[in-house]
């Protein structure tokens, strides 16, 4: 277990961040998705900023270190702000799962490219969320359309960070962003990665506020 300022002395540009509630809302996520956690967001580390978080939230009240103003749906992050709101506030275990190898400038550049596309679109009310999740079970991509990126009307956590990875050429692309859940992030379920590339295990950040942590040996989706 690491401190939360370990943690974010250590992260480093596309690590993952994994978080678990205990809100009817969280249940819920993790029901439909038979998922061990239920929000997911990804870090990113550039040498003149303070570490950030890069996810899509309900909330407005962090400021949006992209525009500079207080919205809801897909943000940028202060990651010690956010870590702080998401356990203090939301009562959310966290942990961090770390790239291998670190990415580089040509991905650092493609994680700014997916941001500079995706800040600010909406978050997708629940029902919405649901239906979007579950037509993305449809999940093959044709080829001819592979690498064909536009800007979304909605977008859930996953679907940014599976998004973003594509982009920087850490997830294949094969999929369409719509068919991965927070839990595809967790351990022990099949996320296709591209060579070289592979996550470490989940470490836990600070001290879980309350419950246990889900296993990692446990295979969440086949």
């Amino acid at each position: 277990m690491l401190d939360i300022d370990e943690a974010i002395r250590l992260t480093r540009t596309g690590d993952l961040w994994l978080f678990r509630g205990r809100t009817v809302t969280d249940r819920a996520i993790r029901t439909l998705t038979n998922a061990p956690v239920n929000h997911v967001g990804m870090a990113v580390v550039l040498d003149d900023l303070p570490p950030l978080m890069w996810h899509a939230e309900l909330g407005k009240t962090l400021m949006d270190q992209w525009t500079g103003d207080h919205h809801r749906g897909v943000q940028l992050h202060d990651l010690a702000e956010s870590l702080t709101r998401w356990r203090d506030v939301y009562g959310q275990a966290s942990w961090m799962r770390q790239l291998i190898p670190e990415a580089g400038k040509p991905e650092e550049d493609a994680a700014m490219r997916t941001i500079a596309r995706l800040d600010g679109v909406s978050f997708p009310g629940t029902m919405k969320l649901a239906g979007r999740w579950l037509r993305g079970r449809d999940a093959y991509v044709p080829r001819r359309k592979r690498g064909r990126r536009v800007r979304p009307e909605a977008a859930f956590c996953a679907e940014v960070t599976a998004e973003t990875l594509m982009e920087m050429g850490i997830l294949e692309d094969d999929r369409k962003a719509q068919w991965y859940d927070p839990g595809t992030f967790w351990s022990g379920a099949y996320l296709p990665l591209t060579g070289p590339w592979a996550y470490g295990g989940e470490v836990q950040v600070g001290e879980e506020p309350t419950g246990r942590a889900p296993s990692s040996r446990t295979r969440w989706r086949a």
